[in-house]
């Protein structure tokens, strides 16, 4: 198997999808944060003391998607056409379920993308609540769906 981003001198490049056609592109992640039930508490009550947990991890989980070639640094730069995350919270299992969804046209996926936007908004709910817990747990985060391009569709949960 060939790797794409590796040159025939072993040197990393960026790869050309110039020749690829545009086409409709989403991808859906997950991951979770897990703590005690208080803190969960705390925040769905918006009671902890930095603010609204939850708001403030929605805006950084779009805001990462939006910098993921700034971050990761072979992506290529994309124009999104919607970034979504949201959140699930899971009394039962004591713990904050993330999903972004991400969509653009064009000549490659938005795979990075969303995994990013799942691990931003999970580090800031960390971020956010670490006064109040510093057990928290951050995990699960994963590639749930994709869709566009030569591969078509693929569904991993």
């Amino acid at each position: 198997m060939e790797l794409t981003h590796v040159d025939d001198e072993g040197r990393v490049r960026m790869v050309d999808v110039g020749g690829k056609p545009d086409t409709e592109r989403v991808a859906v992640a997950k991951g979770e944060v897990s703590m005690r039930p208080e803190t969960l508490r705390l925040i769905a009550e918006q009671g902890v003391p930095k603010g609204d947990v939850l708001a403030v991890a929605q805006v950084a989980g779009i805001m990462a998607a939006k910098h993921t070639p700034e971050l990761i640094p072979l992506c290529h730069p994309l124009l999104l056409t919607k970034v979504d995350v949201e959140f699930r919270i899971d009394e039962a299992a004591s713990r904050i379920e993330i999903t972004a969804t991400v969509r653009c046209r064009g000549q490659t996926g938005v795979e990075m993308e969303a995994l990013t936007a799942v691990s931003v908004a999970a580090l800031t709910i960390y971020d956010m609540a670490k006064a109040v817990e510093k057990t928290m747990r951050i995990s699960g985060i994963r590639l749930v769906r994709k869709s566009g391009g030569k591969s078509g569709e693929i569904v991993l949960e």
